[in-house]
């Protein structure tokens, strides 16, 4: 398929790049640093750079692909554009199939405890999240917006609590419920996500909804 990946030099686009591109797929990879994506280049010689600002795509530029992988990351004082980007892809595909677009969502909009409550509840009580809260709250409209979205072929993918750098581990998956593994550990390597990505594109088992990955005990 030829996929392209917003955000293709981040922890996890550049990973899928590579993944994607392993698994002998045609790989768009789009970043706004041209220097970072020669270097990522340098690791999968066979992908195309787009240099461009996501933002500034069209809707002829973006719907000569099979696949959107949107792995955007913004600075928090910018984090409203996880919501406008979302807004920007649905709005040029509604009623269509093609391409399918793959959302990498946050943690915060998964529920836990015993009442039920969503992650980013807990997130916002711990002071230390302060400079980057605005994130994970973004990404929870992001999310509120794509549930109500049915006239498009997407899905959403998020995180356990701590998502990191790291290599594929066996795989648990869950639906709207933040997941831990038998030691009581919610973490989601790059590894993992990557390995759900690329296996929901190859033979898609979810539509018009999010589920969520989690690390394993190998």
């Amino acid at each position: 398929m030829k996929i392209l990946i917003i955000g293709a030099t981040g922890m996890a686009g550049s990973e899928i790049v590579q993944a994607a591109s392993n698994r002998g797929h045609k790989v768009i990879a789009l970043a706004r640093s041209e220097d970072r994506l020669k270097e990522l280049r340098k690791m999968n010689p066979g992908i195309k750079l787009l240099v461009k600002d996501v933002f500034q795509l069209s809707k002829e530029e973006l719907s000569s692909v099979d696949v959107i992988v949107n792995a955007f990351s913004v600075r928090p004082e910018k984090a409203y554009l996880h919501v406008d980007l979302a807004a920007k892809l649905i709005s040029f595909f509604r009623e269509t199939e093609t391409p399918r677009l793959v959302f990498i969502l946050g943690a915060g909009s998964l529920h836990t405890g015993t009442d039920h409550h969503l992650l980013v509840k807990d997130m916002e009580k711990d002071p230390k999240n302060k400079s980057f809260i605005a994130v994970p709250q973004n990404q929870l409209k992001e999310f509120n917006f794509l549930k109500e979205v049915d006239n498009v072929n997407w899905v959403g993918i998020s995180p356990a609590a701590s998502f990191h750098a790291g290599k594929a581990k066996s795989v648990l998956k869950g639906k709207e419920d933040l997941l831990f593994n038998e030691n009581g550990k919610s973490e989601t390597s790059s590894g993992t996500m990557v390995q759900a990505v690329l296996d929901e594109i190859e033979k898609p088992v979810h539509r018009q909804v999010r589920f969520t990955v989690a690390d394993g005990i190998n």
